[in-house]
């Protein structure tokens, strides 16, 4: 798989999701929510996918050619780029 394979899948992962889950910065709010109200503390969309994107890092170290961990990485890359310049403020924290 090449660099082009890997983004491309990465954004045939994100429109499929989106179709089963909807929008990823609705998605990624209900996560935060979620995750603030379980850690008692503030969590934002954008760091939703950064955690997610470390999750898979965390994955690669045992099982570094698993090629769903890379796209899956570009494309929490991709949502955190578009959640973050949907925002007037990257580090305004979503309140619980």
């Amino acid at each position: 798989m090449n660099r082009d394979d890997v983004l491309y899948k990465a954004l045939e992962t994100i429109q499929e999701r989106g179709e089963s889950y909807g929008d990823a910065s609705k998605s990624f709010m209900r996560i935060a929510d979620m995750w603030g109200t379980f850690l008692d503390q503030r969590i934002t969309p954008a760091e939703v996918a950064i955690m997610m994107i470390m999750l898979k890092i965390a994955r690669l170290e045992s099982s570094p050619n698993h090629s769903d961990s890379w796209i899956d990485i570009c494309g929490y890359a991709a949502l955190a780029g578009e959640i973050t310049s949907e925002s007037d403020n990257v580090n305004n924290r979503h309140p619980l």
